[in-house]
């Protein structure tokens, strides 16, 4: 399929973000897209969420307290749907308890951007590239106590954008391992006047890793390291009637974009300073190295809110916000959401609306995931 359009839009659009000089970018931003309709539908949040067959993503530390033995979860999300109709981020996972207390999971995302004829000329037979990007989990979570958990993960991440030139099949596909570090805690079931209810809260810090580069000496790119963390509550209203409200921080642990010779613009000699920057060093450089000092810091958080009601485990409705500075990215949008479960199985549905004068990719799209629960159940007090 010929895509020349697209390319020249996306490439413009990068060329966009790059006069943004203080928009942090990252290799393999799709490891940072929702790729569950549940979590979509409540402001693309699940890092303390009750637990699902997607918690890989969000949380790994949830498996720990899923309530039955087995999991798995698919889902399709279209990307640019309005422009094109063969890129989309596929998602597969899989959870299994070993025991009351502990829980191994793994999981699979692979995004593609469909096929791309190449052409030097435009009479050229051409060249089909299919560029695509994909990241293989593993996480082991145990319970530290009948309230918390903790889990460790592992990541290896592909990514092969790299266009071949002039017909040439020379490129090569960039490749790094990640781990993640996440802790889940929930509390006990407590009986309030009219009501009974329960509190949530986990932190993951994700993509921990080396930098990736697509080219033998060339420039390296961070990985999305990212921290998570949020908190929430179910009002228990009564067997059937469960409300559960939701709030979830982000910040990306990599450095801002600085003009280190402080001659008023962001150039390559700035780019070369900044590549040099190792990707620990870069952790802990993410929390104080904002220009504009801690105003800037702080407007390097992202935020979400997102609600879910659930009628007898078999019906949802769900709905959320997220919210992003605009001399960040500009990301703000709402969502909303539907599940229904069928004695093993369950379908949920997601859709977004923008507020931000920045079109999301994901605007109008309507996302799927389909997962199953197996085996035997589990109590979780």
């Amino acid at each position: 399929m010929k895509k020349f359009p697209l390319l020249i839009l996306l490439a413009f659009a990068v060329q966009i973000s790059a006069q943004e000089d203080r928009v942090i970018t990252t290799a393999v931003p799709f490891l940072t897209i929702a790729a569950d309709a549940r979590s979509a539908g409540m402001g693309d949040m699940g890092v303390a969420t009750s637990t699902d067959a997607f918690s890989q993503q969000w949380n790994p530390a949830k498996f720990a307290f899923a309530e039955r033995k087995m999991g798995i979860g698919v889902s399709y999300t279209p990307y640019l749907e309005s422009l094109i109709t063969d890129i989309s981020l596929l998602n597969a996972s899989f959870y299994n308890k070993i025991d009351e207390q502990s829980a191994f999971a793994l999981s699979l995302r692979y995004f593609t951007l469909g096929e791309i004829e190449l052409r030097q000329f435009a009479n050229d037979p051409g060249t089909l590239a299919k560029p695509n990007e994909l990241a293989l989990d593993g996480s082991y979570s145990l319970k530290l106590s009948p309230t918390f958990s903790m889990a460790v993960g592992g990541r290896f991440i592909r990514s092969n954008l790299k266009l071949p030139q002039n017909g040439s099949e020379d490129s090569q596909a960039a490749s790094t391992f990640a781990v993640d570090i996440a802790g889940f805690y929930r509390s006990r079931e407590i009986a309030y006047d009219n009501f009974d209810g329960r509190w949530r809260a986990g932190f993951n810090i994700s993509n921990l890793g080396g930098k990736m580069s697509y080219d033998e000496g060339g420039q390296e790119n961070f990985l999305p390291t990212n921290l998570k963390f949020g908190a929430g509550f179910d009002f228990i209203l009564d067997q059937d009637n469960t409300i559960g409200i939701t709030s979830e921080f982000n910040k990306l642990l990599v450095p801002t974009p600085k003009d280190f010779n402080e001659d008023g613009v962001i150039d390559a000699t700035d780019n070369e300073e900044y590549q040099q920057i190792g990707f620990l060093n870069g952790v802990f450089k993410s929390f104080g190295d904002a220009p504009d000092g801690f105003s800037e810091e702080l407007k390097e958080f992202t935020w979400a809110l997102g609600a879910e009601y659930a009628y007898q485990d078999a019906f949802m409705v769900r709905a959320g916000y997220f919210n992003e500075s605009e001399e960040k990215g500009s990301r703000k949008f709402f969502t909303m959401g539907a599940g229904f479960k069928f004695k093993a199985a369950q379908i949920d549905l997601s859709y977004l609306f923008s507020t931000s004068q920045v079109k999301n990719p994901l605007e109008n799209t309507l996302r799927f995931s389909l997962t199953f629960s197996l085996g035997e159940e589990f109590y979780n007090d």
